[in-house]
């Protein structure tokens, strides 16, 4: 009882070999798959690498008619349900 009261907040040199050698692990598997000299995110920033979106076609004008036409399904349902409840 007396050895657990008397515990620091500090790791045991168990903790510390264990994060050094996590810490190890992850500066190899890094410097495998080349983050060491790259920036550390090289996702496509949208501007530069917009390939992606080469054939596709923009909203028709008919998508304000298609958000009518659900804003007035809605609204039938709800007339219905009401019509129903009394």
């Amino acid at each position: 009882m007396g050895r657990y009261i008397e515990q620091t907040e500090s790791r045991s040199e168990l903790q510390q070999r264990i994060a050094a050698d996590l810490r190890a692990k992850a500066a190899a598997k890094a410097k495998q798959e080349g983050g060491a000299g790259d920036t550390y995110y090289n996702a496509p920033d949208g501007v530069a690498d917009s390939a992606y979106i080469k054939g596709t076609k923009s909203t028709t004008t008919l998508a304000p008619a298609w958000v009518l036409l659900l804003v007035m399904a809605i609204c039938v349902f709800a007339f219905f349900v009401y019509q129903a409840s009394q």
